[in-house]
Parts: structure tokens; sequence; C-alpha cells
């Protein structure tokens, strides 16, 4: 019947019509409306905000500080709030980040993760635990450069009751969405920490239009501004689907009637250009905001001495308005993309995997030729995903040069993972809706 219908509507859009066959689809409609109630639970949880708030300063910490900005990219907007969720999920992000690079050096962790679905439970188990020091260390530093921008002037700032209390409130907040991901991720639709952050982005999109539209009077560089990001999400949507694809033969041998026969098959192995994802960004961003946190620590306005002036000197270099902080970011954004890509490479043991199933690539031998010759095709097109990655970095720089508009600082990083999401959230539902014989969004 629901094929029938789906059928009568080929002549609407293709979106629409599979919308509206997804939600016709009692499953599916209840995953969708699932993730939705979640997402929204995430918003109003990210409006409570912690005691003792100076708003008004608050507000102003903002906008003179980077950072800030930063990590309120990963608090879906909860940081400029203040709120008991004000962490984000970036804690679970960072212990994730630290497992994935501890698998392959650790036995104990190489072991659980050769354990299927039961190693899978344990390191993310684990990630969990590392997660709380994470979140109650990001915490202490969030609060300590709040506290410096005048923020909370209701309560002498320290170890005493109320910042500890501050404290666990939010890594019971970061726990709570966390929870709120992995219960998208087994009842709803897409990944569920994936999609806070993107629903924090989202939330926030009006904000910023609205800004940039009040505070732009040049009609023109909102044009070519607009064109710039059309431009940017086109990119990341082109290289976020490119993928270099190996042919792959597959044969064995078999006994039937008492004679040896061969069966063989052909398959592709498919190696994304930017298999990194937005990994490489969230690294570079983290190392190159770190020296001038630290040294504002140490910034006094009043004193010419040598620390002081120092300090200075590295919040200056590390300034996000000066072209050497973009260099700096452009060449780690190029490290990590090569780092990431082959020690996530090195942990799939393809080679190791096509021999155990008989596959072998045409022209090349099983085991080391095969390992050697996948390690060229990784590293050939892991330059142009970082020299993709590395531009989108860079580009607000460029952009807010060329047009004079103020926009964020990470807005490229925004857009990177808002397609990247929809575009995995878009796959989970075609391949639902290809389960039930309804055509996809991306025939």
């Amino acid at each position: 019947m629901l094929n029938n219908r789906s059928r009568n509507k080929s002549n609407m859009p293709k979106l629409v019509a599979s919308l509206l066959a997804a939600v016709q689809i009692p499953d599916l409609r209840n995953k969708i409306f699932f993730t939705i109630f979640m997402l929204i639970i995430f918003r109003f949880v990210a409006h409570v905000p912690v005691p003792g708030v100076d708003t008004q300063a608050l507000g102003q910490a903002f906008e003179q500080n980077a950072i800030l900005g930063f990590l309120d990219l990963f608090s879906g907007g909860a940081l400029k709030n203040l709120s008991i969720a004000a962490l984000g999920v970036y804690p679970y992000i960072t212990a994730s980040i630290v497992i994935q690079i501890l698998t392959p050096a650790v036995p104990q962790l190489k072991e659980l993760s050769q354990e299927g679905e039961f190693g899978r439970q344990k390191i993310n188990q684990i990630t969990h635990y590392i997660m709380i020091p994470i979140a109650l260390l990001q915490s202490w530093g969030q609060l300590t450069l709040l506290n410096q921008a005048g923020v909370f002037n209701s309560f002498d700032f320290g170890l005493n009751f109320i910042t500890l209390t501050i404290m666990i409130s939010m890594v019971a907040g970061t726990a709570f969405l966390v929870w709120i991901g992995e219960l998208i991720s087994e009842r709803g639709l897409g990944n569920g920490v994936s999609l806070i952050i993107f629903g924090g982005i989202v939330s926030n999109l009006p904000n910023i239009l609205g800004q940039g539209l009040y505070m732009q009077n040049a009609i023109g560089s909102l044009i070519v501004l607009i064109i710039f990001t059309a431009l940017i999400i086109y990119t990341i949507v082109l290289f976020s689907e490119a993928q270099r694809r190996i042919p792959v033969q597959y044969g064995k041998t078999i006994m039937r009637g008492g004679q040896v026969q061969r069966q063989t098959g052909s398959s592709i192995l498919p190696i994304k250009v930017n298999s990194a994802g937005m990994i490489p960004l969230i690294f570079a961003f983290s190392i190159v905001i770190l020296p001038a946190t630290i040294a504002g620590f140490f910034v006094n306005p009043l004193s010419d001495g040598f620390g002081s002036n120092l300090a200075k000197l590295i919040s200056g270099f590390f300034d996000p308005t000066n072209l050497p902080y973009w260099i700096f970011v452009f060449i780690l954004v190029v490290i990590f993309t090569f780092f990431y890509t082959l020690v996530t490479f090195q942990q799939q043991n393809l080679s190791e995997n096509l021999q155990k199933q008989s596959g072998f690539i045409p022209g090349i031998r099983p085991g080391l030729p095969t390992q050697e010759y996948l390690n060229k095709v990784i590293i050939r097109i892991t330059w142009a995903g970082a020299l993709f990655l590395g531009g989108i970095a860079i580009v607000p720089f460029f952009i807010t040069g060329l047009t004079g508009v103020k926009t964020l600082t990470l807005s490229s990083t925004s857009l990177l993972i808002m397609v990247g999401v929809a575009l995995d959230t878009m796959r989970q539902l075609e391949s639902q809706l290809l389960m039930r014989n309804y055509q996809g969004f991306m025939d």
C-alpha cells in the first residue's frame, strides 16, 4: 500500500517524497521523532545556568577570547549561557581520540579492539572513565578563564564548595549529553554525539546571521560572503564523497561432486580522500589555542616584567587576527591529517583481512606487497584530503579580509561538521528506505 503511494508521488521532488515515505513507516517515524525529542531535551539543558554568573561580563568575555568560541562550538552554544551543559561532549570526544591513538600502542586495548562487540563495549566503557577526569580539568580551566574576565562576582572563586558544585554539575551535564547521544545512536537516527554538536551549531545560526546583517551595511560584501559559503559547502560535499576505488578479486577453491572447482568474484575497496573527517581540525585548533590560553594566566597589564611581556608576546602571536596564527593552523591540520589517517588505516589491517577472505588486488601479490601498495595509495590521496582540510581551516581569515564581514573564526569548521553530519544522517535514512524498497535521498 505504501509502495503505491510512493509511486503516485513520483512527480514530487525526491527529497519531499523520501521524507513523506519515511514518516509513513511506523518504526522509521518513531526513530525520527525520538531523535528530535532528544535534541529538544538537549536544548532545554543548554539553557539551565550555573549560579553566580554575571551575564554581561560573560558576553564580553566571548568577544575578547577566541578559545571560548572554539569550546562553545562543541558545547552546542551552552558555554555562552554557562549552563550545566557548558562542556558539551568535548571531553568525550577528547577521550575517544586518546583511546584511538593508544589502541595500536597498548596491547590490552589492541586485543579488545579485535574481540568484536564485547571489545567495543569495553573500550567504550574505558572511554567513559577517561572522560570524567578530562571533564573535571576542562571545567576548572574554563571557569578560571571566565573568572579572569570577571564573570563570577557574587562569590570568591577558588577551590571552595560553590566552585566544586559548579564543576560537578558541569561534569554531570557532559555525562547526560553523552547518554542522550548514545540513546539517539541506539534508538534514533544518526550518530547521537555528532547530532548534538550539529544541533548546537544550527541553533546558533540565526544569531550569527542576524549579527552579520546588523553589523554589515555593504550588500556587495554580503553577496560575496554568500557565494564563498556556497562554494565552501560544495567543496566539502565533493571531498566528503570523493574516494579511490581499488578493484579486488575474490577466489576460493571448493569440492563439488568429487571435483575441484574455483569460484571467483570481484568487488571494490573504497578509500575516502578525507577519511580523517573533522578530527585533524579539532586537534589543530586545540593545540594552537593552548599557548595563548596558558599565557593568559600570566598576562598582567600593570606589569612590565619578563614573564608578563613574554606572555603578551605569545598571546599576540597566537591571535586569530594575525596571519602567523593561520599559517601555524594550516601546518598543524596537514600534519594531523596524515597522522590520524595512517593510525586508523593501520588499525584496519586491510591487507590481512583481504588475504583471510581470499581476496587480492589484480597485479599485486597478497601480504606485504598489498600492504605497501595500499600505503602508497593512502599517502597519495591523503595529500588531497590534508590540503582540503587545511584550506577549510584557514578560509575564514581570507574571507574576512576580502569581505570585511566579521565571520566567526571557526565558521568553516562548523560548516564541515554540519555537512558531514547531515550526509551521514541522510545515508542512514536512505539505507532504511532502501531496505523497504523506497527511493532514497541520494539516488
